[in-house]
């Protein structure tokens, strides 16, 4: 098979066969991946903290997936650890959780040793009513006596156990004034001080950061239920380079259920498509098979099933969009080239950002077609290709801020 297409046509049938073969899978495709995975590695946040401490709450309050619980889901990685990577198979982030911390003797080198090699996020989790956090402390201490400068993000949890009788979250939230704010009842206010003093000591070249946080369910009856998420994400964002808060599409206006989904997964797979254009050896079959990969997660986020005409239909309506959008909105003279007649080729240009970019804006225009054939409405071709064209834009924006972390 010729690998390098000529033009426009012969990319979208290329694209159209790879959408009805989305188990493409050839050696060359998985050493290509695996290369560039290698080059845009996935940033772990490493949960430290005993058992019903809250992680889980964590966990779904970041990601907002509902299935995400701690020994469920996720897979040993060491011998006292385990890993949820989300969304799966394309991962933005990998959480890493120690078992059975404080229930038995343990030692943390090896899980150290483990996130040595990635970039990190050691996020301890502490309920506020526990004074008992001996077992946390030596492992933070432990860390922090071997890298220094690994940053550590300390959220105490369950805040509304320690309140009186009638009392409501404050608001508004009042936990990052130094000193506290003696509003706070006096309980609560002493278990907070209490567990940062203990931790004073602490070794490395910046101080812990600390949030206080209440997750909760409906029916225990406090509001907001994710009380302090806000100030939760900016002490992560503050404490590391990662910007998941960005691609995870928590501050993007991506509130609907299926819109987080599609979102997470149209970032994973343009971060791998990134990955791979950026690789000299590998072509635009890999970078199509992983757009089609996309493409039909996307159909069964929404409940739709691809076949050949489907396919067909959003390819017919996106397509002519996709070269004029590279022309009017004057992306480089390189990108320029890829427009037939330039008398270049699309596999000779097909570099990190083109590729990256493209698979952002063709999943964004997927989400605008699969939700309005799910909700039985029309496909506007034009709205589609504007969809498709400010994704472009968005594409780009997002890959320039994960390159230059």
């Amino acid at each position: 098979m010729n690998t390098n297409p000529r033009n426009w046509n012969e990319y979208w049938k290329r694209l159209t066969d790879a959408l009805m073969e989305p188990a493409v899978d050839s050696d060359r495709l998985r050493d290509a991946l695996r290369d560039a995975s290698a080059r845009m590695p996935v940033p772990v946040i490493w949960l430290v903290g005993k058992t019903q401490a809250g992680k889980t709450s964590i966990i779904h309050a970041l990601t907002g997936h509902p299935r995400a619980e701690i020994g469920n889901g996720f897979a040993p990685c060491t011998r006292d650890a385990a890993f949820f990577d989300y969304p799966e198979g394309n991962p933005l982030v990998r959480f890493l959780d120690t078992r059975g911390l404080g229930e038995r003797d343990y030692d943390p080198a090896e899980d150290i040793r483990y996130c040595e090699s990635r970039a990190h996020l050691v996020l301890a989790v502490m309920k506020v009513a526990d004074q008992d956090q001996r077992s946390v402390r030596e492992v933070l201490m432990a860390v922090r006596r071997r890298h220094p400068d690994w940053p550590v993000l300390v959220a105490q949890t369950g805040l509304h156990e320690l309140y009186p009788p009638g009392f409501r979250h404050p608001m508004p939230w009042p936990f990052g004034q130094v000193p506290l704010s003696l509003s706070l009842p006096a309980d609560l206010r002493r278990a907070l001080l209490a567990q940062r003093e203990a931790l004073v000591d602490l070794p490395g070249s910046v101080p812990a950061h600390w949030v206080a946080v209440d997750l909760t369910l409906a029916e225990d009856g406090f509001e907001p239920v994710d009380y302090g998420l806000d100030a939760l994400w900016q002490e992560i964002e503050a404490a590391s380079s990662f910007g998941l808060r960005e691609m995870l599409g928590a501050d993007a206006g991506v509130r609907d259920l299926y819109a987080r989904t599609a979102h997470q997964q149209i970032v994973g797979h343009a971060l791998t498509a990134a990955g791979l254009g950026a690789l000299p050896v590998v072509d635009l079959v890999a970078v199509t098979a992983v757009q089609a990969k996309l493409v039909h997660a996307l159909a069964r986020v929404y409940g739709q099933t691809l076949d050949r005409r489907m396919a067909g239909e959003f390819l017919g309506l996106v397509g002519a969009g996709i070269a004029t959008g590279y022309v009017t909105r004057a992306l480089g003279r390189t990108v320029a080239k890829l427009v037939p007649g330039w008398g270049q080729t699309i596999g000779a240009v097909w570099g990190a950002s083109a590729s990256g970019a493209s698979t952002y804006a063709l999943g964004k225009a997927a989400v605008y077609f699969f939700s309005r054939r799910r909700d039985g409405l029309r496909v506007d071709g034009e709205a589609l290709r504007a969809v498709y064209r400010e994704a472009m834009e968005d594409g780009r924006a997002l890959l320039r801020k994960q390159v230059r972390r």
